[in-house]
């Protein structure tokens, strides 16, 4: 993302009156200027109207790279921990960012009733391989026609890569970023056959960018 469109997008994360407190805004600075995630979730759900649902939304930044973006289809972020979730609704209001709203929920357990797209970046690896397989069977039975699943994680195929992937993920849990550590990185053949059972197009494309990580971007649209 440019810089002066990352920079305008942190500036909702510095509460008021507590200049001194700012970790969100250099995080979100940082991370929507390096990542390539939200381009490429960007471009994955352009041109679709679809309610979104965002599940592990973190500080929401999803959403003002797709309000930045121009693209305005209904959003609701929701992520296990309490506090990112009022630090994102928070940014979001300062933004007057329309038509969003954010909630606590765990993929691991009761997701929340939606019928539309859904994203779901970076938070497989948090969950053990069998509620990995019933989170992806109950997302993908959301979608409605247009509609699409956008997957970014981690995946298991023992490159040097996915060795990376996991120390940051154990130490982003260390210096207290995270509330979880990495229990299980899906395999690339369990999504597919998800998808082939589904009846939904699969499309898988490596999202390294230029990172360390073995990140991959998935993405299933119902036709």
């Amino acid at each position: 993302m440019p810089r002066d469109r990352a920079s305008g997008i942190a500036h909702a994360f510095l509460p008021p009156g507590r200049w001194f407190v700012r970790r969100d805004y250099y995080y979100a600075r940082t991370k929507l200027r390096t990542d390539p995630l939200y381009p490429s979730v960007c471009d994955a759900l352009r041109g679709t109207c679809a309610p979104l649902l965002d599940i592990g939304c973190g500080l929401g930044l999803l959403v003002h790279a797709l309000r930045a973006d121009g693209q305005a289809m209904p959003y609701h972020g929701y992520d296990n921990d309490a506090s990112k979730v009022e630090r994102a609704r928070e940014a979001a209001e300062r933004r007057a960012l329309a038509d969003v709203e954010f909630g606590v929920a765990d993929l691991g357990g009761q997701l929340p009733v939606h019928r539309g797209s859904v994203a779901l970046l970076d938070v497989m690896q948090f969950i053990p391989a069998p509620a990995q397989v019933r989170a992806i069977d109950a997302l993908l039975g959301m979608l409605e026609p247009g509609a699409k699943l956008v997957v970014r994680t981690g995946v298991a195929d023992g490159s040097r890569r996915a060795r990376i992937t996991r120390a940051v993920d154990v130490f982003a849990k260390k210096v207290g970023w995270m509330n979880s550590l990495p229990v299980h990185y899906p395999e690339l053949e369990m999504l597919r056959a998800r998808f082939d059972a589904a009846g939904v197009e699969g499309d898988f494309i490596p999202l390294h960018g230029n990172t360390p990580f073995n990140n991959w971007r998935i993405v299933a649209t119902k036709r």
